[in-house]
């Protein structure tokens, strides 16, 4: 039988009420009997139910999304997991939100995250960058007592309690190794695009490719990354000109989202320019392009796991419990055509 609160009251020789005074942080107790109380939980291994703690006391925990706004199919998917994961916590009395900002303007990001209403938060899911600016708002949100993670990208300068995400270096590690597998000895050039490098994640990404191409695959040599914030025309043109000035082009690695438009921009030199195409994140794009043929591997988070462990991350914070790391360790996996589930 799992030890109860009378078990504890009867162990620490004090009334129930003072058990509940302790397990509940209140400060109207003697030490002396504080003492006895942490001991006899210690003593009999008790574990609180914070599900029926919260349930009788009917506290609802609020907690928000904020994540990049615009064009972008994995953060619609990664929008579809959270919802799917917040109807599925209905049991842990859980209110989710989701906001959307422009996060190639830090300026607007701050600005966003310092007008939450903080009074009625319990924890926030940040997927932006990390800048100055977006270090002071998860300062401010952090001294309101409002409980922060880090999401997909991680934020490791600032007060954010815990990242939830794949290690992006790993991420690109492994986009190294399957480009220099897939071109066994091969000499020549690899393209490398993103969105943008202000992201973490894509910073973390391409150190960890160029870290396996210089170290396993010297006969292959990384380009400067492409950067193309969410423009069609921008990539459709770069490539095209990357295609002309590099004969000896044989792979393209896209650390992020903007899949779509690398693609169309890739389709007309398709049939002359046999190129192995190395990609993030499982979306409709992605799973089409593997199924036609246009991408050789994507390497994917599993974004029902993101959505699920941030939203356990924010409760084991809110109620001061144990976060199991071995249960949010986001695992990299890599999708061909032959696996496409």
């Amino acid at each position: 039988m799992r030890p109860t609160v009378h078990d504890i009251a009867r162990e620490a020789g004090v009334s129930l009420s003072t058990v509940d005074r302790v397990l509940n942080g209140r400060t109207d107790v003697r030490p002396k009997n504080v003492e006895r109380v942490q001991e006899a939980v210690r003593k009999l291994g008790y574990i609180r139910d914070t599900n029926a703690a919260n349930l009788a006391k009917k506290r609802r925990y609020k907690f928000m999304f904020v994540l990049p706004q615009g064009p972008n199919h994995f953060v619609d998917t990664v929008g579809e997991a959270i919802r799917e994961a917040a109807d599925a916590q209905v049991t842990d009395r859980a209110d989710v939100e989701i906001a959307y900002v422009n996060v190639s303007d830090p300026h607007a990001v701050a600005k966003k995250l310092t007008m939450l209403d903080l009074d009625l938060l319990d924890g926030v899911a940040l997927m932006v960058p990390e800048t100055p600016q977006v270090r002071d708002a998860i300062a401010h949100i952090k001294d309101a007592g409002v409980h922060v993670v880090a999401f997909v990208s991680d934020l490791p300068n600032s007060r954010s309690d815990h990242f939830i995400g794949t290690d992006n270096f790993s991420a690109g590690q492994t986009a190294g190794a399957l480009i220099g597998k897939f071109l066994r000895k091969e000499c020549g050039s690899v393209l490398v695009a993103a969105n943008s490098m202000v992201a973490r994640d894509s910073i973390e990404r391409r150190h960890g490719f160029d870290e396996i191409l210089l170290s396993e695959f010297t006969d292959l040599k990384a380009l400067p990354t492409i950067e193309f914030y969410d423009d069609p025309d921008r990539i459709a043109d770069t490539l095209s000109r990357a295609l002309s000035a590099y004969p000896d082009l044989k792979a393209v690695y896209s650390m992020g989202s903007g899949n779509a438009a690398m693609l169309d921009a890739l389709r007309p030199f398709a049939a002359e320019r046999d190129l192995v195409v190395v990609a993030h994140d499982l979306t409709s794009v992605t799973r089409q392009a593997l199924m036609d043929r246009e991408i050789d591997a994507v390497i994917v988070q599993n974004v029902g796991h993101l959505a699920r462990s941030a939203l356990r991350v924010l409760r084991a914070k809110c109620d001061g419990a144990n976060i199991y790391e071995a249960q949010e360790q986001i695992r990299i996996e890599i999708i061909l055509r032959q696996n496409l589930y």
